[in-house]
Formats: C-alpha cells, structure tokens, sequence
C-alpha cells in the first residue's frame, strides 16, 4: 500500500510528539497492518495467483474379446480341437457335452486321440456314460498327460477309450457315487441291481471282470465326499490301462 505524503498543516492531534499524535500514530499503523494486501477487496492493492495445471490427454482402447489359445483350431464346450486328429479335454461333462462332441466329430471326423487335461467328471451320471459309449464306437483313445488329473465320472469316461494310457505322473481320483437321494454304493445290499450298470459298463469296455470287481469296490471304499488317488502304476495293477 502506498500512502501519499500531505502539504499543508498537519491535522488537529498529528503532532507526533504529544500522547494524542502518539495514538494517533499508532491506531493508524493498526488500521494499516489489518489491511493485508491479499484481501480481494483492495482491488489495484491485492494480487493475484496464478496455479499452473497440466493436463494430461490419454486415449480410452475397447478391451478386445478374448482369444481362443493359439494351439486350438476349434472348441466344444470341454473340448478344444488342437489338430485334426486330436483334442483335448478339461471340464465338466453335462447334459449338453454328448451333442457337443456329435457336433465336433461330424466338423472333425477324424479325431482319434482325446488328451485328458483336467477333468472333473460329471453332473449327469447318464449324460456321461452316453458319452463313454460315443468315445468307444467312435474308435477313439484316451491319454492323461503329465499333471492330467482325472477325477470322479471322468475316471469312466477315461476307460471308454479304445486304447487308454497315461503318463508316469497323471494321477486319477475315484470316490463313491451318490444318487439323488443322497444314498451312496454301500448303502446298497451287494446283490442290488443298481451295481449292475456299473459293473456291466467296465465289461463292456474291456476291462476283465476280476479286476472290474476289484476296481469297483476300490472307488466305493472311499466315501463321496473323500478322495482315493490312484497312479498310473495303480491303474496298470487293475488292467485298466492297454
């Protein structure tokens, strides 16, 4: 702030030498230091700040769809088609996974060879045994691949190929079945038919009816909501590999 010099007689209680010029002089300095000069109201006498803000300009992208692996030429649901010949397996088998795989082998009919990634079994025990039966007229074989894992229903399905082999570390995992009552394998008497479909499915696909009977009452030790695992090597023991 600037304060302009006046000419001219000083006014009345100026004098700085006498008690009222002293207050004076001291009031009008207060007066002076109340007034900052950033209150906006002293217009030509306040400043202003400038804030300088970077703007930064960026481009929004479309996340793309997400690709089939590059190894995959074609997909049935847990099917991925990875030559002409062969394809590979991990998921669930469900009502649906019969007509996908009609569907794959009219496209690919000369798929031969299932490779079993990751299997999990099934939600529909008929559904899957339908499918079993698919897999053996079509001729085709099954493997399990180092790491494969094969588990519950999928352990059928395994036994469906034509030829069945498995790597020194793919393991399977048998346990027993369970209705829809929630009533498991040996809450039937050993005589009950309900044994038959299981027994008569190994003998339709091969397996000797020793070992199919060894194998059987080996998955029903296990309670539904246990888990037995069985190597490669336990699998040849029981012939279930050729």
């Amino acid at each position: 702030m600037i304060f302009k010099k006046q000419s001219g007689p000083a006014p009345c209680g100026s004098n700085p030498d006498s008690l009222a010029g002293r207050l004076f002089v001291a009031a009008f300095m207060l007066f002076a230091l109340l007034l900052s000069p950033t209150d906006p109201a002293l217009g030509a006498s306040s400043y202003v700040v400038t804030e300088t803000v970077e703007t930064i300009e960026y481009e929004l992208f479309e996340p793309a769809a997400r690709a089939k692996p590059a190894a995959a030429i074609d997909e049935f649901g847990p099917f991925r088609v990875v030559a002409t010949d062969t394809v590979e397996m991990s998921g669930t088998v469900d009502s649906y996974t019969p007509d996908l795989f009609h569907r794959m082998l009219v496209r690919y009919p000369g798929i031969k060879r299932i490779e079993m990634i990751d299997c999990d079994g099934s939600v529909d025990e008929q559904a899957n045994l339908k499918l079993a039966r698919m897999i053996r007229r079509a001729g085709i074989s099954t493997h399990v691949p180092a790491h494969g894992s094969v588990r519950s229903g999928a352990v059928e399905l395994f036994l469906a190929g034509l030829s069945r082999s498995a790597h020194p570390q793919a393991e399977f995992i048998v346990h027993s079945w369970i209705d829809e009552d929630g009533r498991e394998a040996n809450d039937f008497p050993a005589s009950d038919p309900v044994h038959a479909e299981y027994l008569d499915y190994y003998a339709e696909m091969g397996v000797p009816a020793p070992m199919a009977k060894a194998f059987y009452a080996l998955t029903n030790s296990v309670p539904f909501s246990e888990q037995l695992r069985l190597s490669q090597s336990d699998m040849a023991r029981l012939h279930l590999l050729h």
